[in-house]
C-alpha cells in the first residue's frame, strides 16, 4: 500500500514552487491532488508535469467569488478531501516611502484575506481526522527592509492558524502553518527585472542564511507533508522551515 493511498488533497497555489513539489511527493504516494493556479502558463505546464492523475484549475486565490466557485469544484471531484494546503502568496516589495494603498491592498488579499475565506468555505469539506497547513514566512517575524505589508500580511496569517486551528478543533481538524526561508523557486526570476539580477539576489540570500543555502521546494513539500499525516498531536503550531534564519 502506497503511503498516501485514498487520501484526497487540495493545494491553493499547485502549479509551480513548493505547492507543485507537495502535489508530486502525494501522487508519488497515491494519493489525488487537485491543484490550482492563475496563468494559464503555468495551468498548462503543470498539468504536463503532474499528468493525468491531478485535477489542475484555474483560480484567484484573491477572489472570494472564485473561491466559492473552487469549494464547488473540490466537492464534485473529492466530495470531502483531507489535506487543505493554502500555499498561494507573493511579496511585492515597497519601502514605507513608497508603499501605495494598491500595493497594501494586494499583499492582505492575496496572503491574508483570501487564505481565511478559502478555509471558511473548503473547511466543511475536510473529512474529521484531516488537516489544513498554511504556508506563512520568516517575514512574519523578521523585521525585512520592503516588505512592510508582506510581512504583516504574513503574520496575520500566522495568527489564524492559531485561531483556527482552536474553532476546528471539535471537528478534529488540524491547523498549522509551515513557514519558508529563502526557497530556490521560480518565483525568484519573475519577482527580478533581470536575469543577471536574479543569480545575484539568490547568491545573496544563500550567503546570508546560516546553512549558506537556499532550500529546495521539496524540503518545504516533506515538512507539509508531515504536518498533515505525521504530526498528529500538533495544531496551531509554526514549522520554520528557513535553514535557521528566523532561529540563529
Amino acid at each position: 500500500m502506497q503511503r498516501y493511498e485514498a487520501k484526497r488533497a487540495v493545494i491553493i497555489g499547485g502549479t509551480s514552487g513548493m505547492g507543485l513539489a507537495t502535489a508530486k511527493m502525494l501522487l508519488e504516494g497515491g494519493a489525488r491532488v487537485l491543484v490550482t493556479g492563475r496563468s494559464q502558463a503555468g495551468l498548462e505546464s503543470a498539468q504536463k508535469e503532474l499528468g493525468n492523475g491531478a485535477v489542475v484549475v484555474s483560480s484567484d486565490a484573491r477572489s472570494l467569488t472564485e473561491i466559492d466557485v473552487l469549494a464547488s469544484r473540490v466537492k464534485a471531484e473529492f466530495d470531502t478531501f483531507d489535506l487543505l494546503f493554502v500555499n498561494a502568496g507573493f511579496s511585492l516589495r515597497a519601502p514605507l516611502e513608497s508603499m501605495t494603498e494598491t500595493i497594501y491592498d494586494e499583499m492582505f488579499n492575496l496572503n491574508a484575506k483570501g487564505p481565511f475565506f478559502a478555509v471558511q468555505k473548503l473547511a466543511p469539506l475536510i473529512n474529521r481526522g484531516g488537516a489544513v497547513v498554511l504556508t506563512t514566512s520568516v517575514s512574519n517575524v523578521k523585521g525585512m527592509p520592503g516588505s512592510a505589508a508582506y510581512g504583516a500580511a504574513k503574520a496575520a496569517l500566522r495568527s489564524f492558524a492559531r485561531t483556527l486551528a482552536a474553532e476546528l478543533l471539535p471537528r478534529e481538524i488540524r491547523v498549522n502553518a509551515v513557514t519558508p526561508g529563502p526557497i530556490d523557486t521560480p518565483i525568484f526570476g519573475k519577482a527580478a527585472p533581470s536575469g543577471d539580477i536574479a543569480v545575484r539576489v539568490t547568491k545573496q540570500l544563500g550567503d546570508i542564511n546560516p546553512m549558506k543555502r537556499l532550500g529546495r521546494p521539496e524540503e518545504i513539500a516533506k515538512a507539509v507533508l508531515f504536518l498533515a499525516f505525521d504530526a498528529t498531536f500538533t495544531t496551531g503550531a509554526e514549522l520554520p522551515v528557513d535553514g535557521g534564519w528566523s532561529q540563529l
